[in-house]
């Protein structure tokens, strides 16, 4: 109709000039209220749920990443290493390197090195990791270094939670802070004690991973559980293979019956893995980190009606100090002394009693927006509401 329409107003414009402007003008001005109505129709439209791949919910069991950790040094830095007197394991860890290479240290030396830092380096082994495959590395002093900049890391084993070595380190740093410090003041961005050196680990043995371990059987372990989510997922696996291939054991572990060779096992899990399920609502929660001041709640969050009366105190301690001379001809003996002025206020702010509710997430923060209360003042409101059966959410505080 709004096409049709249109053209008919350019059929008017080739007459009447005049006329036609008036209708292009009351044409737009109706789309462009079509248009806003549409927009504020679909705001107000509850959020649909999205279809997901089962291998972006899920897991198989086994497949897993393994963590490495290793010590080791970082030299080539300008005059921003450890204090070896402050951090004498820096200097034994050069010690025994040095005597690796055939180098002998005399003992008792003491080596003033400002140039070197005693590091841990962390790094996550991927599964069906082989050989040769590059990894991610990151790198954290360990001793007093202000900086990590410009340094770099001397060939350093990484080893998982049996002692064994998987992967060596080893490169130039890449350290994203920045600093500079002159005549007692100093101004740093980031974090510069940390690095990051990408691809600066070379594997060396790979953790097996054997999914033929129990024949044919595998187990698809879910990221979290959810029981109405674990049976949408066991309902949408038995649909596409046409028969009973999966069964729920609880609200994470689903047992699937696979093929026992592993070229037909690899098509398998494939399959499973890209078929589209749509997941359970998450559980209304709030999230509460008391070190940051955020609060974080999603979209199943509800209150319902409840009074609350929000006011802060505040109290400054105030102290000044005053020189006190003696006066001309005083005594002798007296002095001049520094006499403290400490002052004292309390300031409460008025609270007045506010309805608060909302029946979806938008008219939660708009409630407790209402209040005009701080995040940290926030934070207390929300453990009250809790407490008052307000508030239909779990708190999780970080």
């Amino acid at each position: 109709m709004a096409i049709a329409f249109f053209m008919l107003g350019s059929h008017h414009n080739v007459r009447r000039p005049q006329v036609g402007q008036q209708a292009r003008r009351r044409l737009i001005g109706w789309l462009l209220s079509g248009l806003l109505l549409v927009l504020v129709s679909a705001l107000a439209l509850p959020p649909t749920a999205t279809a997901a791949r089962i291998g972006e919910l899920a897991y198989f069991a086994g497949v897993r990443d393994n963590p490495l950790v290793g010590y080791g040094l970082v030299v080539g830095l300008e005059g921003s290493g450890d204090q070896t007197m402050q951090a004498p394991f820096t200097g034994q860890s050069l010690t025994n390197m040095l005597s690796q290479l055939g180098i002998t240290v005399p003992p008792g030396t003491n080596m003033q090195l400002r140039n070197i830092a005693a590091v841990m380096v962390t790094a996550d082994l991927p599964p069906f990791s082989r050989p040769g495959q590059r990894l991610d590395v990151n790198v954290s002093s360990v001793g007093n270094a202000r900086s990590l900049r410009g340094g770099t890391l001397l060939m350093t084993p990484l080893k998982g939670a049996d002692g064994e070595i998987y992967a060596i380190a080893q490169g130039n740093l890449l350290v994203p802070g920045a600093g500079a410090a002159a005549g007692g003041a100093a101004v740093m961005v980031n974090q510069l004690a940390a690095g990051r050196i990408p691809g600066g680990a070379i594997v060396e043995e790979g953790v097996p991973v054997d999914l033929s371990a129990r024949g044919g059987l595998l187990e698809l372990v879910l990221k979290e559980a959810d029981f109405r989510t674990a049976q949408r997922i066991v309902d949408a696996i038995n649909e596409e293979f046409g028969c009973i291939m999966a069964k729920g054991v609880n609200g994470r572990v689903i047992e699937l019956n696979g093929p026992p060779d592993d070229h037909t096992r690899l098509g398998f899990l494939a399959r499973i893995e890209n078929i589209q399920v749509t997941p359970a609502e998450a559980p209304a929660r709030v999230v509460i980190n008391s070190r940051t001041g955020s609060v974080v709640m999603n979209s199943a969050v509800t209150l319902r009606r409840a009074a609350v009366a929000h006011g802060s105190l505040s109290i400054t301690i105030d102290t000044q100090f005053e020189v006190s001379q003696p006066l001309p001809f005083a005594p002798i003996g007296a002095q001049t002394v520094v006499v403290p002025d400490t002052q004292i206020t309390v300031e409460e702010q008025d609270a007045f009693l506010r309805v608060v509710a909302g029946a979806d997430l938008a008219e939660v923060v708009s409630a407790l927006n209402a209040l005009g209360a701080s995040p940290m003042d926030l934070m207390a409101i929300l453990e009250a509401l809790k407490a008052a059966g307000s508030l239909r959410a779990d708190l999780e505080i970080l």
